[in-house]
């Protein structure tokens, strides 16, 4: 089979088309003619020094969307020729290629009305945006909120869903260039974080109070700030790092709530009941494409042997929305 591979650690420039074995599902797994494939930040962030757990070459790529192809023994739940998507196992082969093995259990059925391309893009960024706000904060209307990063994979799920849910104001942090975008997928305000003082820009929306909730995508020193600007019993979520000092913070009479967040993290937990939660959300959220409530922000579509230079491009953040290889 056909697949883009990483043949040592190194950076997604070193990618390259290779002829694989196909790989044969086992007791519990399987396999999937991959239709589409997302990309995300993880993709670069792990390649440059490897896991462990990775043979070489390896193939990249943890948001997936395709038909089932063959089943491993045990596996009742899926036939040859569902529609299926779901967020892979980053320590094992993933979607950038022609066909991927996966576990049964994580995967949920692609709705009709729903396609390939929409269905890959949502995973991990949707999946994390969707298990904050729903599971972990437990949003509800009325509540205010600031978006990090409102034009990313993250941040524009979670901009929508907070509309949907009910949130007011929806702040988010984005660069000119994006501003409007930020503004279509529901933004209130937009925060050019290049030229203003975001905090002060929160607490001036907000009269002095604060937001209700944070999610953060950015990195520690951005988290610690977001401190001050949380309202009474506030909840911050972090992706990329939390606060350094969250136990010396002052003043502590704000009784704020703490998130730490990393959805592929149910794979290594040890616990199937985790990695099942993985297809709950993921047909939940699906859902929510099918009835347009919405949008897979799909904003390229690109050929496999196009994914290194995307991921480039994606490492500088500058990126809007999602972008999707279609095989």
């Amino acid at each position: 089979m056909k697949a883009l591979v990483l043949p040592k650690p190194g950076k997604p420039d070193t990618l390259n088309i290779a002829e694989l074995p196909l790989p044969e599902p086992g007791p519990g797994e399987i396999r999937v003619r991959v239709q589409a494939a997302g990309l995300n930040p993880i993709d670069y962030k792990v390649s440059p020094n490897g896991h462990p757990a990775w043979n070489y070459p390896f193939v990249l790529g943890i948001d997936v969307a395709g038909v089932v192809d063959a089943v491993g023994e045990g596996v009742t739940t899926w036939k040859p020729g569902d529609r299926v998507a779901y967020m892979a196992d980053f320590t094992k082969p993933g979607g950038f290629a022609e066909y991927t093995v996966t576990v049964a259990h994580t995967v949920a059925a692609i709705p009709d009305g729903v396609s390939f391309t929409d269905a890959a893009a949502f995973p991990c960024a949707g999946l994390t945006a969707y298990q904050v706000l729903t599971r972990k904060m437990q949003i509800r209307p009325g509540q205010s909120i600031l978006v990090h990063a409102g034009a990313g994979g993250v941040g524009g799920y979670a901009i929508q869903l907070a509309k949907l849910y009910g949130a007011s104001p929806i702040i988010a942090t984005a660069s000119p260039h994006n501003a409007e975008y930020v503004r279509s997928l529901g933004a209130d305000h937009v925060i050019d974080y290049t030229t203003e003082n975001v905090q002060e820009r929160v607490l001036a929306l907000t009269n002095g109070v604060g937001v209700d909730l944070i999610l953060n995508s950015l990195n520690r020193a951005t988290a610690q700030q977001d401190l001050s600007t949380l309202a009474f019993g506030g909840q911050l979520a972090c992706i990329a790092g939390a606060p350094e000092t969250v136990a010396d913070f002052q003043p502590s009479s704000k009784s704020f709530t703490l998130h730490k967040l990393m959805i592929a993290g149910a794979y290594g937990s040890g616990s199937r009941k985790a990695e099942e939660e993985l297809a709950i959300l993921a047909g939940e959220f699906m859902a929510l494409l099918q009835q347009n409530k919405v949008s897979a922000m799909v904003q390229e579509i690109i050929e496999l042997e196009q994914v290194p230079d995307a991921l480039i491009r994606l490492s500088q953040r500058h990126v809007r929305g999602k972008i999707v290889a279609k095989l």
